[in-house]
């Protein structure tokens, strides 16, 4: 028999916040969160603006300073925003869940790749006899997710999913069916990366990939006919996801319900998605499918909006795809990368966060910085400022270099 899935705790680290709550109250606000670069002056870098994660400490936000040393900074981020989730949820492993039922499905794109840096200067200068012994397990893509599980006894089953920028969404969907289907009754799920780093910005700005403009509120534009190219950002977010009767047993707080996860790859290109939109059009009607939409429902698609040419107008055409034509126009669109930047393996479970407080505050968050909208990108993308709307489902997609593609389906939690 089938489960029913909830979201009932949440924790973010991101350029507009490093709580749910200020996370949520920047971003309906509209705040951008994209700033100057900071800290890489030495390079001569081309690109100039990033979403940085500001104002953040490891020690303040629930780690050792032992631990911190031990760690990758994406394991920070990642650790930091697992903790608030787990508090929020009340889910203590032992207590209100045994070990073995308690799954870890948090991925990264790249992993750490500051200590892979640090330690390539290492030897390159010193030597190799000189590596850290720590380098191995601070670097490797996994340790967020098994850094998370042995700070929080977490038995169950632990997956790591390494899928680009459609990383975060596949870990919360795999971690969905496996609690639908009764591999686990609860999981720590979503993604971190921390990759702002001269390294991978003159790589991706090598492949034309990242946007070229010093103006940070003109920099990440998705939907506009001006737009350059994306932005670099960091961060975390981290989702809860429980089994319903487990969850009403012990009295938590439920957020949303999980209702569907659709995931296709173009089989295209190592970069560029299939610009007929076909196979992505196909992960979003998975999701829809399995949600039990309906035409004439109120929809918030969190796309993946990218504020690249290519992905921007793909994507539109693989929501029309998915959807059909009328209703593709009916439903209310957003990229809150707008606001934060693109956060590469995280910035899936951060937009599955911003869908969930879509649907609870019945809000969709703007697209900041759409001004003159691409006649080829014709759909509702709520430029410029929130909008009040009774949603009654939300999806979010994700689409990843290497073409994959990802769409989670939540609705407002209905006993």
């Amino acid at each position: 028999m089938e489960k029913r899935v909830v979201i009932t705790g949440m924790g973010v680290i991101s350029p507009i916040g490093n709580s749910i709550n200020e996370f949520h109250d920047n971003m309906f606000a509209g705040v951008c969160g994209i700033d100057r670069l900071q800290g890489f002056d030495d390079y001569n870098l081309t690109v100039s603006v990033a979403g940085q994660v500001k104002n953040f400490k490891a020690t303040e936000h629930g780690l050792s300073a032992g631990d911190a040393r031990r760690s990758d900074l994406y394991c920070h981020y990642g650790m930091a925003a697992a903790i608030q989730a787990m508090n929020d949820s009340g889910l203590v492993s032992g207590e209100n869940i045994e070990p073995e039922n308690l799954g870890v499905y948090v991925g990264t794109g790249i992993g750490g790749m500051k200590t892979f840096m640090e330690q390539c200067r290492v030897l390159e200068n010193e030597g190799a006899g000189r590596i850290s012994p720590l380098f191995i397990p601070m670097m490797i893509p996994n340790i967020a997710g098994g850094n998370i599980a042995i700070r929080f006894k977490a038995q169950g089953p632990a997956l790591t999913t390494v899928a680009a920028c459609a990383t975060g969404t596949n870990a919360i969907g795999e971690a969905y069916r496996a609690i639908k289907h009764g591999y686990t009754q609860a999981a720590i799920t979503g993604g971190a990366e921390a990759v702002v780093n001269p390294l991978a910005i003159g790589a991706f700005a090598n492949s034309k990939a990242l946007t070229l403009e010093s103006d940070p509120k003109r920099a990440c534009i998705p939907f506009d006919v001006n737009r350059k190219g994306f932005v670099m950002a960091e961060g975390a977010g981290i989702m809860i996801l429980e089994e319903l009767e487990h969850a009403k047993a012990r009295g938590a707080k439920i957020y949303a319900e999980v209702v569907g996860y659709g995931n296709t790859c173009d089989a295209y290109h190592y970069t560029a998605p299939s610009p007929d939109g076909i196979p992505a059009s196909r992960a979003i009607k998975m999701a829809l499918d399995q949600a039990e939409y309906k035409a004439g429902e109120n929809l918030y698609i969190n796309a993946h909006g990218t504020s690249t040419h290519l992905n921007d107008t793909s994507e539109t055409k693989a929501i029309k795809l998915a959807m059909g034509e009328e209703e593709a126009r009916r439903a209310s669109i957003s990229s809150t990368k707008s606001m934060t930047g693109h956060m590469l393996g995280a910035t899936g479970a951060v937009e599955l966060i911003a869908s969930v407080m879509a649907l609870q505050d019945d809000m969709v968050p703007p697209t900041i910085g759409l001004v003159d909208q691409d006649p080829e990108c014709d759909l509702d993308y709520t430029p410029l400022k929130a909008r009040k709307r009774d949603l009654d489902i939300a999806i979010s997609n994700s689409l990843g270099f290497g073409g994959h593609n990802a769409c989670v389906a939540l609705r407002k939690y209905k006993a």
